[in-house]
């Protein structure tokens, strides 16, 4: 008799990760045990050197370093403004990574002198880095702990590899990291941002604790201020790291208003709030697409499919609907690897249509109260989205598998945007993916 399938954890379920794609069995263990056993090597879209250029582009191996965080450090040491050091792709916290970053000023005279950070190369570039401006990522993942030895594990690893590639992909979630490793809060922020109430977003910023997974150090400060409602206190009971919090803190205890407190946040931190909910609300609608008996493997009418260039990747994100006339065009460009299904990341300029398909969409935003209008957000306009889509699965990549003693190593590249995190979940199911985060 066949297995059940595997039912997601609630953790997963909470940021809409409700399916397991692949039918096969999973074998739990543990990711990111170390940093060292998750490593990430952005593959670059290096900007042009110019010895003449105004901008300097590094290239350094951070480990346990959170993206926003490695910026303003970075800022700090080389005495340029805290907001003008660019990335192109956000990396995990929990890992070794190697990555571009670019600021305007003047090369470093010496290392970083930052803990846990090498840097690797530096040149000028008439070009600085913007988000997206990298091709993908190249992984090595260590899995521990297994709970069967390593030569059966990887054998289990290959049926789910078939199984994938017969389903058309891996479903293309956006991973835990997008919404906190150390405190799955990001999208609940984002959510009152985007409804127009920024002493909301502050509120659950300060006080929000994950309802399961470890306790955090910062977890009995933040319940503290939920009861006492005092910055000033808060700012001496809050960790001396919490950077971003004590911010906050510092605005209110000086008497100045939430929504003046929250714009004191660097603006990329208060974007990810909002791409956080878009992604929130992407998970959740691809899990509910395959819950309502749409593959996704294929596009209905009311969906929008993304076309592929000569060299596999997806032309900006020039999406084309899919309608009654042109339906079985479109599925045979996705049949055919040239096209993928897309997703919406809802934005003001994201129409809902009136179809099967969009009657999805349109019942996660009345639950959630927001219309695609209110991401024009006029409380905080700078904050703004369009919208724009997503595939909803990618094509699983060629993945190189090692068993030895007690482990797997897995090596394996993934396009910009996705989670390797996600592939994997599909291998593990249900087991411990990952190790308590630091915080």
């Amino acid at each position: 008799m066949a297995s059940a399938p595997a039912v997601p954890p609630a953790s997963d379920r909470s940021i809409g990760l409700g399916f397991y794609l692949s039918p096969t069995p999973g074998v739990p263990g543990r990711l990111k045990a170390s940093a060292e056993e998750f490593r990430v090597r952005e593959i670059s879209s290096y900007p042009m050197p110019d010895p003449n250029g105004a901008f300097v582009v590094l290239r350094v191996a951070s480990r346990d370093w959170e993206q926003h965080e490695l910026g303003a450090a970075i800022a700090r040491r080389l005495g340029v403004p805290p907001h003008s050091v660019r990335w192109s792709g956000t990396k995990d916290r929990r890992a070794v990574s190697d990555r571009l970053l670019s600021y305007r000023g003047s090369l470093p005279e010496r290392g970083l002198d930052l803990p846990r950070v090498e840097l690797l190369d530096a040149y000028r570039a008439r070009n600085g880095l913007v988000l997206g401006h990298h091709y993908g990522n190249a992984f090595a993942v260590r899995v521990v702990e297994l709970r069967c030895p390593a030569a059966e594990a990887c054998r289990t690893f290959r049926r789910t590899e078939a199984s994938l590639r017969e389903a058309g992909g891996f479903p293309n979630f956006f991973g835990p990291q997008r919404f906190g490793e150390v405190r799955p809060i990001t999208h609940e922020v984002g959510r009152w941002v985007v409804r127009g109430d920024l002493s909301a977003a502050v509120e659950t910023y300060l006080t929000a604790r994950p309802s399961a997974g470890t306790p955090g150090v910062g977890d009995a400060a933040r319940a503290a201020y939920a009861e006492h409602r005092d910055p000033g206190r808060a700012l001496t009971e809050f960790p001396s790291d919490y950077r971003f919090e004590r911010t906050i803190l510092e605005r209110l205890a000086k008497g100045q208003s939430p929504e003046k407190a929250f714009r004191a946040l660097p603006r990329d931190l208060r974007l990810l709030f909002v791409h956080a909910y878009q992604a929130h609300l992407f998970n959740r609608w691809v899990s509910r697409r395959l819950a309502a008996g749409f593959a996704l493997v294929r596009p209905y009418p009311g969906d929008r499919i993304l076309r592929l260039g000569r060299d596999g990747t997806v032309r900006g994100q020039d999406s084309a609907p899919v309608g009654p006339d042109n339906e079985r065009e479109c599925a045979d460009l996705v049949a055919r690897g040239r096209a993928y299904v897309a997703g919406p990341l809802v934005g003001f300029e994201t129409v809902v249509p009136d179809d099967p398909i969009g009657s999805l969409l349109a019942a996660l935003l009345r639950e959630d109260q927001v219309a695609p209008g209110d991401f024009c957000i006029p409380v905080a306009p700078e904050l703004a989205s369009r919208g724009t889509w997503r595939a909803v699965l990618l094509p699983v990549p060629p993945i190189g598998m090692r068993p030895d003693g007690t482990w797997v190593d897995l090596t394996f590249a993934l396009p910009k945007g996705a989670y390797a995190t996600v592939l994997l979940r599909e291998f593990l199911k249900c087991g411990a993916t990952a190790a308590p985060p630091v915080e």
